[in-house]
């Protein structure tokens, strides 16, 4: 049973418990991440087939967005993230449970549903935590959850390697989250700002959540290109050796996991306004040298610029709109997470509908141009926000 310490808990505490969570979150999605190429041969899927199979879980995702939202506001986030990364850990064992499609694309459902149940209410955990130290740190609590996307797909690796099947792998994973969630919930930030009992689900965001929201939304769509699009490049574009193809895609992941750890420190410095800027540039300077040299070495230098330039956008988004004085901060990190995670889903499919007419290294060069707009967009932050 879960149960809260007595005595008083100080910020550190705190701090490494909501480092925890986000941890335990990215483990969990890089435990399932690790274990695609198992699951689809377990079924059997052709690629078409796994293909529409994965698309049920950003339909979960992006239908929790508003309920999530209003969830948060209601019970607290604390109370939120432990319920959601229990659902999310335990959804990883359904998955390794599924012997045909239709039980795929329901559990598949369920687990976006709860990563993003999980997603906004340890962000705002994050806002809580970052309340008490008056300076950036959400850009290092994303930084774990990108080190823990390494640490998942290292033991996701180790487990294909040893032949264990993904239900097995899955259940140890699940206890791994279970344990871990009982040891930080004790140490959670107790009580969100705002909470309200009377929020409504559906909030309209204020013109500079909106605009927060398309900063996101042009950073993800740059990001949800690089997850999809990297190997691919790298194969037909940069004509890369097979043990090379995967080059850019680490290079890419890298330079997001350091970045994060060093982007509170840079925004304490530079301020929040110059550090998204900077971002933007780093973006479209990285694409268009990926794009203007498709050769090996400059490709991968290219992705090495991208991976840093999208590090800390979300982050310090995040950040400043969980500090919204308009609605609760679930409220707004639902809101800009809505308008943001439409362009991690468009950027794929725009890319690949761009390379259809064109060419790859077209489409990359228009994905640059979302680059530009991320330092555009930033210029319009209000002095009180940067």
């Amino acid at each position: 049973m879960l149960f809260t310490v007595s005595t008083p808990v100080s910020r550190k505490a705190h701090r490494v418990a909501v480092g925890a969570l986000f941890f335990l979150q990215g483990l969990c999605f890089s435990s399932w991440g690790s274990r695609i190429p198992s699951i689809q041969q377990q079924l059997h899927l052709s690629e078409a087939q796994l293909g529409a199979v994965l698309f049920s879980l950003p339909v979960g995702l992006m239908l929790s967005l508003p309920f999530t939202g209003w969830l948060t506001s209601k019970i607290g986030s604390r109370k939120v993230v432990t319920i959601a990364l229990i659902i999310y850990s335990s959804t990883l064992v359904t998955i390794g449970l599924c012997q045909n499609i239709l039980q795929l694309v329901v559990a598949l459902f369920f687990f976006g549903f709860a990563s993003n149940m999980a997603n906004i209410s340890v962000n705002t955990q994050a806002v809580g935590v970052e309340s008490l130290y008056k300076k950036s740190i959400m850009a290092s609590f994303h930084g774990l959850w990108s080190l823990a996307g390494f640490v998942g797909a290292a033991i996701g690796t180790f487990m294909i390697g040893a032949e264990v099947i993904p239900l097995h792998h899955f259940l140890i994973m699940t206890a791994v989250v279970f344990i871990g969630v009982a040891i930080a919930y004790q140490y959670a930030f107790p009580q969100d700002a705002k909470v309200s009992a009377n929020q409504p689900i559906f909030v309209k965001p204020d013109k500079a959540l909106m605009g927060l929201g398309l900063i996101a939304f042009c950073s993800l769509i740059c990001e949800g290109a690089m997850f999809d699009w990297s190997g691919v490049y790298f194969q037909k574009v940069v004509q890369a050796e097979k043990a090379w193809v995967a080059a850019g895609y680490t290079a890419f992941m890298s330079t997001m996991a350091f970045t994060r750890f060093i982007a509170d420190w840079l925004t304490s410095r530079l301020g929040l306004k110059r550090v998204l800027q900077l971002s933007g540039i780093l973006t479209a300077v990285g694409l268009t040298i990926s794009v203007v040299f498709p050769h090996m070495v400059t490709a991968i230098i290219g992705f090495l610029l991208v991976g840093a330039g999208v590090s800390a956008v979300v982050p310090l988004v995040y950040g400043v709109a969980g500090k919204t004085k308009t609605m609760a901060p679930s409220m707004a990190l639902a809101a800009v997470s809505t308008i943001g995670f439409a362009g991690f889903l468009v950027g794929p499919p725009l890319i690949g509908l761009l390379a259809g007419i064109s060419s790859l290294r077209l489409s990359f060069a228009v994905i640059a141009l979302m680059g530009i707009s991320v330092a555009l967009l930033s210029s319009r932050i209000k002095s009180e926000e940067a």
